[in-house]
């Protein structure tokens, strides 16, 4: 495919999100239906689809308009390519830019400039003040690619050494000791030796400090309240001995966790909500709780534009929800850890000032925040204590 081509068919593909086709389902549905794009073509495609969607709002002001076309127009405009190279209406390309298009396109504006719903942009500030454009841009880009080394079975230097084997070159993560950052070769991932041998996992470096945080007071009995499909129990097990027990409302999000264990060599135990009271207590309960994810926006931008004021009240109120319910499941003395990968304050420093509210008695110990940045998404952890 010319890089033409690959516009136009970024356009299609964008053309159906628009009107709700979920992104990743309709660039599948590309791909099975265009035999004739090879895997650098499909790449290549997925990758103009993830930054439109990521600069949604700014590339829309520069196309003139929030369609495909618009998107991609604005786009190219970005790139500082001039459009009538791409849109020319010969070949696969997409069609030659009409005379209304020629003139269309602005600069965009404040929170469309930073990609950002306008409701939003206020919530930022409240967080980040000086720093919010630094932040939003970062946002904008696509997020590294991590892995959690399975430290009991592998070392972190033998880890980059097989890797680059593979041709997957690999760099240790300045911070987390667990974590290499993929710098090269990220499409061999999915057949490598270490992750189909459950030697490694993919796992942001923000995910790996906040386990490996909680495993510094050495945790006997750990439940993973809001487990979904496991990984942060994975990294439990292979950071601590302790007994590790997995739980989420919704168990069919669990159900890889059975394969990725037996791989790791983990012991880790799925346990029914029905069937959670009769494992209490455990000396830490850990709530990864439903959030926003607007410190995974890069990884996950669709849901930066489906986030809602509504919704976000929801989501506040489920997670108050849910530090009631799991604080029940602690011992005396021992500790709930509340985490969410936002960095909206409604979320994070809001709920952590109602603690007296929420767990009358317990006492704040531990707080953590960490911004999105090219160490990992962003964070925030914050642990309490149990009256004894």
């Amino acid at each position: 495919m010319t890089p033409a081509a690959r516009v136009a068919a970024a356009i299609g593909i964008l053309d159906r999100w628009l009107v709700g086709a979920p992104l990743e389902a309709a660039y599948t549905a590309w791909a099975k239906a265009s035999r004739f794009a090879g895997s650098g073509d499909r790449a290549a495609v997925r990758d103009l689809l993830y930054d439109a969607v990521r600069r949604k709002r700014s590339y829309a002001a520069l196309g003139g308009a929030e369609t495909g076309r618009g998107l991609m127009l604005g786009a190219v405009r970005a790139a500082g390519t001039a459009p009538e190279e791409v849109f020319t209406g010969t070949g696969h390309g997409p069609e030659a830019l009409r005379t209304d298009e020629v003139t269309a396109g602005r600069t965009p504006l404040g929170a469309e400039a930073l990609d950002l719903p306008d409701w939003l942009l206020p919530s930022f500030e409240v967080v980040y003040g000086p720093r919010t454009a630094d932040v939003l841009e970062i946002l904008r880009e696509r997020a590294p690619v991590h892995l959690r080394i399975n430290l009991r079975r592998l070392g972190r230097a033998e880890a980059v050494r097989r890797l680059g084997s593979e041709g997957i070159r690999a760099v240790p993560h300045p911070t987390v000791e667990s974590a290499v950052e993929i710098t090269e070769g990220t499409r061999r991932l999915a057949r490598s030796a270490l992750l189909t041998g459950g030697l490694a996992e993919p796992q942001d470096a923000s995910s790996q400090a906040v386990v490996a945080r909680l495993c510094r007071e050495a945790p006997v009995r750990v439940l993973d309240y809001c487990a979904g499909a496991g990984g942060k129990a994975l990294a439990f097990a292979d950071l601590s001995e302790a007994d590790i027990v997995a739980h989420d409302i919704a168990w069919r999000r669990m159900a890889p966790l059975e394969g990725r264990a037996a791989r790791a060599g983990a012991r880790v135990r799925k346990v029914a909500p029905e069937a959670l009271a009769a494992e209490a207590p455990f000396d830490l309960v850990f709530c990864d709780a439903p959030c926003s994810g607007s410190g995974t926006w890069r990884r996950d931008p669709e849901a930066k534009w489906r986030l809602t004021p509504e919704r976000l009240a929801e989501l506040q109120a489920m997670q108050r929800t849910v530090v009631r319910a799991a604080a029940a499941h602690v011992g005396p003395g021992g500790r709930l850890a509340y985490a969410t990968c936002s960095v909206l304050a409604e979320e994070n420093e809001q709920l952590a000032g109602a603690a007296a509210e929420l767990l009358p008695g317990w006492t704040e110990e531990d707080r953590l925040r960490l911004d999105p940045g090219p160490a990992g998404d962003g964070f925030f952890l914050v642990s309490f204590r149990a009256p004894r």
